[in-house]
């Protein structure tokens, strides 16, 4: 017998305005049951519309309004363990107005505000993103570089582990959009939680921001650079760090994870280890024309020229790409590529999109696969 959802209780009978609120009283919206998730508004307009960021699905699906009340419903498959990011347009004389989902409590930020979050059946927040009375937390340090291949100031900031000791000497980490991996991924408390449950070993990551990302990243001979030549010996003569290149590692989340294996493609076997998230790895397969526009141009380039000779750059390379991202195609695309040059190579999916909480939510995996800590390490 197929399943009953909860809204179609309410459409059998006369839909008065005490159903409707013995209908919304105690629920979680959007409502989850089994692979159904049913999107929910309450309120006087012309029309209801789903927007969300799930790719090859249909971006706009109107609400359907309940006959004779003032509820709009919307009922689509959601696989489990999705999580999407989406936001209701409300119309009103003509004009949309796009709005967080008012009975929805789950929110996620980036740098161009807030969206609601449908969490789909089996996908919990991972408990290590949050923070932990327990874990000694490391501390940020700002700084600020002046440097010759890019002509002017880099900055961000500098994370010191807990027990940080000058006597000791440690694995290097540095971040592509470190602000915004603070910020938006929690990246500073989920380093503090795997320390802290010795997933990772104690390590200093830099986290550093540009200007200008959009054309410092994708495939910049002087940014490489900067990181390459610049910025890690300064950090090596300035902290104590392990000079060895299993113990640098690169990451960066979709234009960032260009610059990483852009960077380390320029330097091959200085980066042991890259992290690369959602990379915007845009290629042509006939003409050198590519659909994603001009800004993709130097990517297209670089990515073209490493899919016709692909070489080792690394030891291990990490890579993870949502479902529900256009680029998913590009990103496993890649990962064979990778493996074929004989680096050991990790790909992680997932049903998610082109986020910063996808990019945090596969963090643990990630780092603790390219540095295992006491607890997990292995010998291979």
């Amino acid at each position: 017998m197929t399943k009953r959802l909860a809204i179609d209780h309410l459409l059998a009978h006369n839909p008065t305005r005490e159903r409707v609120e013995a209908f919304l009283a105690g629920k979680r919206f959007p409502l989850v049951e089994g692979a159904s998730a049913t999107f929910v508004w309450r309120g006087e307009a012309e029309s209801v519309v789903l927007r969300h960021w799930i790719y090859a699905l249909e971006s706009s699906n109107e609400l359907t309004r309940v006959p004779n009340t003032d509820l709009w419903y919307l009922t689509l498959e959601v696989p489990p363990r999705s999580r999407v990011e989406y936001k209701l347009e409300v119309r009103h004389n003509g004009v949309g107005r796009w709005i967080e989902d008012p009975l929805n409590p789950n929110r996620a930020r980036d740098p161009f505000g807030a969206n609601s979050v449908l969490q789909g059946e089996g996908y919990e927040v991972p408990e290590w993103t949050r923070p932990d009375p327990t874990a000694r937390p490391g501390r940020l340090e700002p700084f600020a570089f002046e440097s010759e291949a890019l002509g002017g100031v880099r900055r961000g900031q500098i994370y010191l582990p807990a027990r940080f000791r000058r006597s000791h000497l440690y694995p290097l980490l540095v971040v592509h959009d470190g602000s915004d991996y603070i910020k938006y991924a929690g990246m500073k408390t989920v380093l503090d939680n795997l320390i802290h449950r010795l997933e990772i070993p104690d390590l200093i990551a830099v986290f550093t921001d540009s200007p200008d990302r959009l054309k410092e990243y994708a495939n910049n001979e002087a940014h490489a650079r900067y990181l390459t030549e610049e910025l890690v010996p300064d950090l090596e003569r300035r902290f104590p760090l392990l000079a060895r290149p299993q113990s640098r590692c690169l990451m960066g989340a979709s234009f960032g994870g260009v610059a990483s294996l852009s960077t380390a493609w320029r330097y091959p076997g200085f980066w042991g280890r890259l992290l690369l998230q959602s990379g915007s790895f845009a290629f042509t397969d006939i003409g050198r024309r590519n659909r994603r526009g001009a800004l993709f141009d130097r990517v297209v380039e670089f990515v073209n020229e490493y899919r016709e000779k692909p070489t080792a750059l690394s030891e291990r390379v990490f890579v993870s790409c949502g479902v529900y991202e256009s680029l998913i195609y590009e990103n496993r695309s890649l990962v064979p590529l990778l493996d074929d040059t004989g680096m050991q190579v990790r790909f992680v999916e997932a049903r998610d999109g082109h986020n910063w909480e996808n990019w945090r939510d596969r963090l643990r995996e990630g780092l603790s696969w390219l540095y295992p800590g006491p607890l997990l390490m292995v010998y291979e």
